[in-house]
């Protein structure tokens, strides 16, 4: 990506510095906080509270000054990248009017508006406080444990995460609630469609970022290759479980990337209408 010369986003919250709560949390993996938010509605229960998500237990180490400056250029490289989402979707919005994200960056652990959650969690968005969470260690995970290198792939869970972000703003993500509290035998399909509809968003931002001159060679194929990575297929088998696609939260690696490829090859929200396209 050619990124080096480009804007930096002013909503960009720096917590490393600072010690944070860690819950007794479970890996929800990316996106799982928004299934836990959604499984809370249908339930009546906190199910933050029950994973012990809520309850902070010890204190997270700090990142040191040398640590923080090992991390510079990967920092100005995330804003960089949320600062371009944003742009691409306040340009879609009818007057511009775009109430933007801010995008947390924490180490260990962090307290957000839907809870404490550990950096096992993997990035989510949060629409209580229209944020977003990320651990830059994740980074590292998603290339050696997921076999996703570079910095596409790492754009493009950030992008995946605006996506949710948009869905908050046009109220697809309320309307999902209430069809899995009004379904619950179909909450598990209504946070599929959810994903890869947040996938597909993240496409078309890509091909925002395409049309502006920032992609290089290898771009589109490490967002593809970042997609696939977490398919809920692939992440199964890595973990030596079953495939049962009923128990998909988010999609199967062919379906992120099919989706993700839609958003790219179109450049149309209209375009991204996963619920329709699953039967809903």
């Amino acid at each position: 990506m050619k990124w080096e010369d480009r804007g930096r986003s002013k909503n960009l919250e720096d917590r490393r510095g600072s010690g944070s709560p860690v819950g007794r949390g479970v890996p929800l993996g990316i996106g799982g906080i928004l299934l836990i938010v959604a499984l809370s509605a249908i339930t009546g229960t906190d199910l933050f509270a029950l994973l012990g998500l809520n309850q902070g237990t010890q204190t997270s180490t700090p990142a040191t000054q040398q640590e923080l400056a090992a991390e510079e250029e990967q920092v100005r490289f995330v804003s960089f990248v949320l600062d371009d989402i944003q742009d691409t979707w306040a340009g879609m919005f009818q007057g511009g009017q775009y109430p933007e994200a801010t995008l947390v960056l924490y180490r260990d652990a962090v307290q957000s508006g839907c809870g404490v959650a550990p950096s096992a969690a993997g990035p989510f968005y949060c629409p209580t406080d229209q944020k977003l969470y990320i651990d830059l260690s994740f980074y590292d995970t998603l290339q050696e444990r997921y076999g996703a290198p570079g910095d596409f792939a790492q754009a493009y869970v950030i992008a995946h995460e605006v996506g949710h972000h948009i869905q908050n703003l046009t109220g697809t993500l309320g309307q999902m609630r209430q069809s899995q509290q009004a379904n619950p035998s179909q909450a598990n399909a209504l946070s599929v469609a959810l994903e890869l509809q947040a996938d597909c968003y993240a496409g078309i931002w890509a091909a925002s970022a395409d049309a502006s001159g920032i992609m290089e060679r290898g771009d589109l194929q490490e967002g593809l290759g970042a997609a696939a990575a977490v398919g809920d297929d692939r992440l199964s088998s890595q973990a030596g479980r079953s495939v049962n696609q009923e128990t998909f939260t988010h999609g199967t690696s062919a379906q992120r990337m099919q989706w993700f490829e839609t958003g790219f090859r179109t450049g149309d929200p209209n375009a991204c209408d996963t619920f329709r396209a699953s039967g809903f």
